[in-house]
């Protein structure tokens, strides 16, 4: 349970937010062993301490000590640097940490404050100074209560001192003032929070920016079984949103997984990813929900003044920028007819766009599958969800469930836009595997507190989405990690070996 309860703010390294001016993010991790004593863990013992789970852990942080080992480029004939790194990863695991990020006049800065045993500090000092020393153009001097290795050329610093039984490393490119206040003052309840300024974060790291995430900040710890998250999200443009307008017909019973947005027309607007799919003028809601009955019954609605010429000019923009279809690897044929916009040339799936009518308005709903007729309308509780004061995202699942569907549908997604799928054979997979029949219902709420800010809580058994353990697995597992790139390597075309004629056939033994 240990490594497997550190491995999402471990491995989700941008996670922080608050008023210092420089401080882009600050993460508290509580630490395996006092989570472990906490009454509340034993709920997750299945999930997190499983030989499946201990396998999943220690093979990420076996790529982490990789990267980070990676990160001081060592001298030429220097020692193993992510051997004497792997070990330190477990005492993160178990121990009580901090991390914080400033946005440094050159570069960033960051600092690390872990509490440790006097033996295990010790471990930390003479390991993490070997490694300094094997530091390219590094010179490792003596320091106060430490010491400090100083690089020329880039200028860096490596510090390494001890405050009572916490250990402190700060790193930067100029002097190092991050060590200062980051040792936490008074105990601590939460099992993980963070605060992130993540427009900043993306700022001083450029890979982060496709996520178009905003400032946010968040509390967790558990209960009766469940992770229960509380945080806020800081917006750069106020929200705007319209009363509810859904399709409460098309929409229908039963389902594993239902989410509902609004106000989220401009963020949708500016994804890359989805601008191959805009309506003009774009809707400001959007609700996607999954059944039970095909793995591939996964669906979308949102709603338009007119569907039949959204539904139109959808089919006009992807027939006249038909660049889309060099992702895919076989042909697709676009077609549109009685309302319907249909991708044929997949296997095992129907991609389709429709225009639809109801009393309430209109409609551009699609999915992977063709929608079963209406069986059985939607239960009150969802109208009383949706229609508490405040709330602008909604999202309700079966986890365990929908994990099976929605695995099913990106494995066959990935493979058909030229992406490796996640390998039945790793540790990813086998720990997804033995934790989704454990899992029960999750939900998420966001209330829009002012017309810059939203509040949200989750209650999960996991503490993540079917969507987002994925995610999580398919990023460890990447052949890239850290990066999250799934794009298969190129392949050297084969060419046929001419062959020889045939040998004559060996003559037969004489009587």
């Amino acid at each position: 349970m240990k490594k497997m309860l550190a491995i999402f703010p471990a491995l989700l390294l941008a996670s922080s937010l608050e008023a210092q001016s420089d401080l882009v993010a600050r993460i508290h991790f509580l630490g395996g062993d006092k989570i472990a004593a906490d009454p509340n863990s034993r709920s997750f013992t299945n999930e997190f301490s499983s030989p499946e789970a201990r396998a999943f852990g220690a093979g990420a942080l076996d790529k982490v000590s990789r990267v980070a080992a990676a990160w001081f480029k060592p001298a030429s004939g220097a020692g193993n640097s992510q051997a004497l790194l792997r070990p330190l990863l477990d005492d993160l695991a178990k121990s009580e940490w901090v991390l914080e990020i400033k946005d440094g006049a050159r570069s960033p800065e960051y600092a690390l404050a872990i509490r440790l045993h006097a033996s295990r500090a010790e471990a930390w000092a003479k390991d993490l100074q070997a490694v300094a020393q094997s530091w390219s153009g590094s010179a490792v001097v003596p320091g106060k209560d430490g010491w400090e290795a100083k690089k020329q050329n880039p200028a860096g610093h490596l510090r390494f001192s001890r405050a009572g039984d916490w250990v402190v490393i700060d790193c930067g490119p100029d002097a190092l003032t991050l060590q200062e206040g980051i040792v936490p003052v008074g105990p601590e309840t939460n099992w993980l929070s963070a605060n992130v300024d993540w427009p900043r974060l993306a700022q001083l790291f450029p890979s982060l920016r496709e996520f178009d995430l905003p400032k946010f900040a968040f509390e967790m710890t558990a209960r009766d079984g469940y992770f229960r998250f509380n945080g806020k999200l800081n917006l750069s443009q106020p929200l705007t949103s319209e009363p509810w307008r859904m399709p409460t017909n098309y929409i229908h019973q039963p389902f594993v997984s239902f989410m509902a947005a609004r106000g989220i027309g401009p963020w949708l607007a500016r994804q890359p990813w989805f601008r191959p799919y805009l309506v003009q003028p774009q809707p400001n809601q959007v609700f996607v929900w999954a059944m039970p009955q095909i793995p591939f019954q996964t669906f979308a609605a949102e709603p338009v003044p007119n569907s039949s010429t959204a539904l139109a000019g959808l089919q006009r923009d992807l027939s006249a920028n038909a660049a889309w279809k060099d992702q895919f690897t076989r042909p697709v044929t676009l077609t549109l007819t009685n309302d319907r916009v249909a991708l044929t040339g997949f296997p095992f799936i129907a991609p389709f766009a429709q225009a639809v009518h109801e009393p309430g308005g209109d409609f551009l709903a699609g999915g992977f599958f063709p929608n079963t007729p209406r069986s059985k309308g939607l239960p009150p509780e969802l109208f009383e969800q949706l229609n508490a004061p405040g709330v602008v995202y909604y999202q309700w699942e079966i986890t365990g469930d929908r994990l099976k569907g929605v695995h099913e549908l990106t494995q066959l997604l990935l493979m058909l836009t030229k992406r490796d799928q996640l390998d039945g054979r790793s540790t990813a997979f086998k720990w997804l595997q033995r934790v989704g029949p454990t899992l029960g219902n999750s939900v998420t709420i966001v209330k829009q507190a002012s017309p810059t800010e939203l509040t949200f809580t989750r209650k999960s058994h996991s503490g993540l989405t079917a969507f987002e353990l994925l995610l999580l697995a398919n990023w460890v597992e990447s052949p890239r990690f850290p990066a999250m790139d799934l794009h298969q390597a190129d392949r050297p075309r084969l060419v046929p070996v001419k062959r020889s004629a045939a040998p004559p056939p060996m003559p037969l033994p004489s009587k």
